[in-house]
């Protein structure tokens, strides 16, 4: 055999071998993935059995990041906020939205005063909600509309809502204009446009 067909011989051997151990990784990677998603899944479903569907989506609402694969809205930035301009959902209260420019800093006002404990920043609590985006006017989530309160740790909600509860009474409904910074600034759940500014209603049940 001449030197040059040697060295297409030995060319030809490397790149099968490439070929297995490039395959042998990629089965590997796949397994892994499999891995990884059993174990979610299963951890979802423990979780199912003990997080009511209410509190699940209001914690996917409230959460400061998400994923999704729907198309985006354009951004909402500039935009001034609207009045409302959807119905109510039954038992839902009114949203006073502070009709013009978008908040900029944060608001909380008291809309009625609790008498029962004070909310910290490390309580769990309860409560009825219902949001409205700023530049339609539209309710894009409410605690009514489920007919069931949502339960969560208000640690790890938006800054919004970890800004402007605390010092508020349970038993007490406080107005919350949450600019798009301490909402979901750029990366907003579905039917929420980046860069929107937030008007909310909660009426705290109980703090734990």
């Amino acid at each position: 055999m001449s030197s040059r067909a040697k060295a297409a011989a030995l060319e030809a051997a490397r790149r099968r071998r490439m070929r297995k151990r490039l395959g042998a990784s990629i089965g590997a990677g796949v397994l892994v993935l499999a891995v990884v998603g059993g174990a979610l899944l299963a951890t979802g479903g423990k979780d199912s059995k003990v997080t009511s569907t209410a509190n699940s989506n209001a914690e996917a609402l409230l959460s400061t990041t998400t994923t999704t694969t729907e198309p985006a809205l354009p951004s909402a930035a500039g935009k001034p906020c609207v009045a409302l301009a959807d119905p109510l959902p039954a038992g839902a209260p009114d949203v006073p939205i502070q009709v013009g420019p978008a908040p900029t800093t944060l608001v909380s006002q008291d809309l009625k005063p609790g008498d029962g404990a004070v909310v910290t920043a490390a309580n769990t609590l309860s409560v009825n909600y219902i949001g409205v985006a700023c530049s339609t006017g539209k309710i894009f989530d409410s605690s009514y509309s489920r007919g069931q309160p949502a339960s969560f740790p208000l640690a790890q909600v938006i800054q919004g809502w970890q800004q402007g509860l605390p010092g508020m009474k349970v038993g007490g409904s406080r107005l919350l204009g949450i600019p798009a910074s301490l909402a979901y600034g750029t990366n907003p759940p579905p039917g929420i446009a980046p860069d929107e500014a937030l008007w909310f209603v909660v009426d705290v049940i109980s703090a734990s």
